[in-house]
């Protein structure tokens, strides 16, 4: 199983993001913004969170037309998972992967907390926690209101592909959404850090079970 990790400047989770995926079985590589190509045999890219290119104009909208971006939105498109927390989440929807945006917050405060959240689809990256299991992972973010349009979002409730909901929501996030999946269920944009949730240090371990599921999946296929 082999893990790309993304680098832009301003990304101050790529290391934490790596270190879930080795904890979990995963080869990793870190994959500089200016690179044009994926590495050989990744199965899966993750996103980063942080502040990519400060995040200026919008957040995520410099780093969506870097030159990795057009490997990340081919690997997407040939089935390859992504995993995109926080200011990731941010990036694949400036590239159209996951629809809707994020914009600040209610109330208008950068948030730093840990936050309760329910498990509400089934995919690779949440059958490792089970549909209905309450959870606690933290969140760090400035711009983590989630907004949808209508349409949009009633595509995501048919197709069941919102992966986890807020059980109250800090953030004004429509609907209470915290993760969204896309139509093949390979994309998963959260703004919860689960990789900050790994270890007994850590203070809690309720992202573990990503990670494992998601290598689970990849050991099954």
């Amino acid at each position: 199983m082999k893990a790309a990790v993304l680098v832009f400047p301003g990304s101050n989770c790529d290391r934490d993001l790596a270190e879930a995926f080795r904890l979990t079985g995963f080869e990793v590589e870190m994959v500089w913004h200016k690179d044009i190509a994926l590495p050989d045999r990744t199965d899966v890219v993750g996103v980063p969170g942080g502040f990519s290119f400060g995040d200026y104009l919008r957040c995520g909208a410099i780093a969506a037309r870097a030159p990795i971006a057009d490997a990340l939105v081919r690997h997407a498109g040939r089935g390859g998972y992504v995993l995109a927390p926080c200011n990731g989440f941010q990036i694949v929807t400036e590239l159209g992967l996951l629809p809707g945006a994020l914009i600040r917050n209610a109330g208008l405060t950068y948030i730093c907390d840990t936050v309760g959240l329910r498990v509400e689809a089934s995919s690779a990256f949440t059958d490792g926690w089970g549909v209905g299991q309450e959870i606690a992972l933290p969140i760090a973010h400035h711009e983590g209101n989630y907004v949808v349009s209508d349409d949009d979002l009633a595509r995501l409730k048919d197709e069941d592909r919102i992966a986890l909901r807020y059980t109250a929501t800090p953030n004004g996030a429509r609907d209470d959404v915290a993760g969204v999946l896309s139509a093949n269920r390979r994309v998963l944009g959260l703004m919860p850090h689960p990789e900050r949730a790994m270890e007994p240090a850590h203070g809690r371990t309720d992202g573990m079970a990503l990670f494992r599921g998601l290598a689970d999946a990849l050991v099954a296929a």
